[in-house]
C-alpha cells in the first residue's frame, strides 16, 4: 500500500459513508487510481459473502460501480466543474464463483476524461459504456470472474 492508495481509500470510505453507505459497508480498498486506470479491492467477508461462501452478486455490482465511478469522480474533480454522475444501465457476465477478495479494474480513464470534457463543454447529458473486469488474483491470477459494462452518464450541473 502506498500513501496515495491509502489517501484514496480514506477519501472513498468517508465520501461513501456520507453519500452511499452500501459502498462503505463493503469496505473497499483503492489499490490504484490515476488518469488512466482504477483498481479497487473488495474483501470477501461476512457482509459481502453469499450463502455459498463466494462474493454475493450485489457486492460484485457495487464493486463494478465503484471502479467505474471513482475514476470518473477524479476526472470531474480535476476539471473543477460541477457534473452529475450516474450509471444509466448495467450489464453483467458472471463467469466463476469469486471465492476470495475481488479486484475490480477499469482502464478507460482517457475515454472518461474525454466524456467529462464533452459534458462540461456541451452542457448536455453525455454517455459512455464503461467496462470493468473483476478478478480474484489470489486464486486465479488475471483470469476474470466477472465482466461488467455500465453506461456512465454525465451532465454539467446548472448554476443557480
Amino acid at each position: 500500500m502506498t500513501f496515495k492508495s491509502i489517501r484514496d481509500t480514506l477519501f472513498l470510505r468517508s465520501w461513501s459513508f456520507l453519500k452511499v453507505p452500501m459502498i462503505w459497508a463493503c469496505q473497499p480498498w483503492v489499490l490504484e487510481l490515476d488518469e488512466r486506470r482504477c483498481v479497487v479491492r473488495f474483501p470477501l467477508r461476512r457482509f459481502t459473502r453469499n450463502h455459498l461462501g463466494s462474493m454475493y452478486f450485489g457486492a460484485l455490482s457495487v464493486g463494478a460501480d465503484v471502479a467505474g465511478g471513482l475514476i470518473a469522480m477524479r476526472q470531474i474533480q480535476a476539471q473543477g466543474d460541477r457534473v452529475s454522475l450516474v450509471f444509466k444501465d448495467f450489464k453483467a457476465e458472471f463467469l466463476k464463483r469469486p471465492e476470495a477478495d475481488v479486484h475490480f479494474t477499469c482502464v478507460q480513464g482517457e475515454q472518461i476524461l474525454e466524456l467529462v470534457r464533452k459534458a462540461t463543454g456541451s452542457g448536455e447529458r453525455e454517455n459512455l459504456p464503461v467496462e470493468i473486469t473483476a478478478t480474484c488474483p489470489s486464486i486465479s491470477g488475471d483470469e476474470p470472474v466477472a465482466r461488467f459494462v455500465l453506461t456512465l452518464s454525465l451532465k454539467r450541473k446548472s448554476t443557480r
